[in-house]
């Protein structure tokens, strides 16, 4: 098996051809390794800790495409991370005078540290804008159907109705959410840098006379934030990525475990825009987007507790606890970004069946509005009387199958009731129509 065939994505449809599953081969890591290492002699260059020429002789050999990446996977073993090789390569690849330019003063787990902050801006960008994609589809949804009444279901069941314009500004709410905490957390990522130990120390054994403005200088170069600490073992910005992308998969896992509810057979008020086949049974349209996306969602959690355990790192260095970070912290990347593509395709897909949530309105004879008609009729009865009734009148609503209108309506107590409307559950829906309008307020 070659290399190129062992990361094929073949069991995960749902980050595979991705804008996120690019922007997280090992390719686009090896970039982001050789970013780092040019970014720091051009920073060095910048404050005269390098001559003149050696920031552009490092940065024109640092071309991922010139490396192989195959065999400094193999060579990492030997130190237990991919820099100690690369910059062997790179050195010689620069070669003359500048060959000693290349990684000097840093230590590995500076490259690496920064590498990852270049690959998670890069693919939170593309993420954002899946993001921003969907929540637009969402807007629309929300004011098209902003009057659309529908069963409001807890715990499995009828309750009262709503709307689905509601519950698709809802929807919108939650991704906005993901998009603002993935966006804090992008425009912070820092670059890393600070020696053996994170004192600096042999940046001003090359002849830094105040070494503390280095990390800016190299935060500026790359577009990242300047630390205000090196953070080998304060791993606040790793545990921010996992905080904000294990949100936004739980995000999007709302919206898709409603969608999949929802285009249930037996219920069917909504369906993916283009449903997936099956290998036994041709007349199957499965919900293949939300599915994938539900599926994501499961397994982020996971995937940033590793994140989160890494943080009790000991030492000024770790052992263990930020290798334990590369893999998972990839996963999550793809996973959320293949979640937010998928969501950005099924929501500007989604078909609304506005009839079949009418009429399931009507599933339960009435009984849907029980709540106003307790309230309403307490005015007319007496609030006792009125919950004694409804309460004679519900199980017969089934045994008779007649509506509680058609029950109610041979009281001779409500004779003056406008139970056409007290009964009508599309005029039950309280202030979804406002709320919705006020979720669509927010940009």
């Amino acid at each position: 098996m070659t290399p190129a065939e062992s990361c094929a994505g073949l069991l995960a449809p749902g980050w595979t051809g991705s804008p996120a599953a690019s922007a997280t081969t090992d390719s686009a890591f090896l970039q982001a390794l050789l970013d780092a290492e040019a970014a720091l002699t051009r920073a060095q260059e910048a404050l005269g800790l390098a001559p003149a020429g050696a920031g552009a002789a490092v940065t024109s050999a640092a071309d991922a495409g010139a490396f192989d990446a195959h065999s400094l996977a193999e060579r990492a073993r030997g130190g237990g991370n991919p820099v100690i090789p690369l910059v062997a390569d790179l050195t010689k690849a620069v070669g003359g005078a500048h060959g000693p330019y290349v990684h000097r003063g840093a230590t590995s787990q500076d490259i690496m540290d920064t590498a990852t902050m270049l690959v998670a801006r890069r693919t939170l960008d593309l993420v954002l804008d899946d993001l921003g994609s969907t929540a637009a589809a969402l807007a629309r949804l929300a004011a098209e159907h902003r009057d659309t009444a529908m069963p409001g279901r807890t715990l499995t069941q009828q309750a009262v109705p709503t709307t689905f314009g509601l519950k698709a500004a809802g929807w919108r709410a939650l991704v906005l959410d993901a998009r603002d905490r993935v966006t804090a957390v992008r425009d912070g990522l820092p670059a890393q840098l600070g020696g053996a130990a994170g004192t600096l120390a042999a940046f001003t054994a090359y002849g830094a006379e105040d070494a503390t403005v280095l990390p800016t200088a190299y935060a500026r170069e790359l577009g990242l934030a300047a630390p205000q600490l090196p953070w080998h073992t304060l791993r606040t910005p790793i545990a921010d990525l996992a905080g904000c992308l294990a949100f936004a998969a739980g995000a999007l896992g709302k919206l898709a475990t409603d969608v999949l509810t929802l285009c249930r057979t037996e219920i069917a008020e909504v369906a993916e825009g283009s449903g997936g086949g099956s290998s036994a049974m041709p007349h199957k349209a499965n919900p293949v987007r939300s599915t994938l996306i539900a599926a994501a969602a499961r397994r982020a959690p996971q995937l940033a507790a590793t994140l989160y355990g890494s943080l009790a790192a000991e030492d000024e260095r770790p052992a263990g606890a930020w290798h334990a970070e590369w893999e998972p912290l990839r996963d999550l990347l793809r996973l959320v970004g293949g979640a937010a593509r998928d969501a950005a395709e099924l929501t500007q897909g989604l078909r609304v069946h506005a009839d079949v949530m009418r009429g399931h309105l009507d599933l339960t004879h009435g009984l849907i509005v029980s709540e106003r008609l307790s309230a309403e009729l307490s005015a007319v009865l007496g609030r006792g009387r009125a919950k004694e009734l409804l309460t004679r009148l519900a199980p017969r609503t089934y045994a008779e199958g007649r509506s509680l209108a058609e029950l109610l309506s041979e009281e001779p107590d409500l004779k003056d009731v406008d139970l056409d409307d007290l009964t009508d559950p599309a005029r039950y829906t309280g202030s979804a129509g406002a709320l919705t309008d006020r979720a669509l307020e927010r940009r």
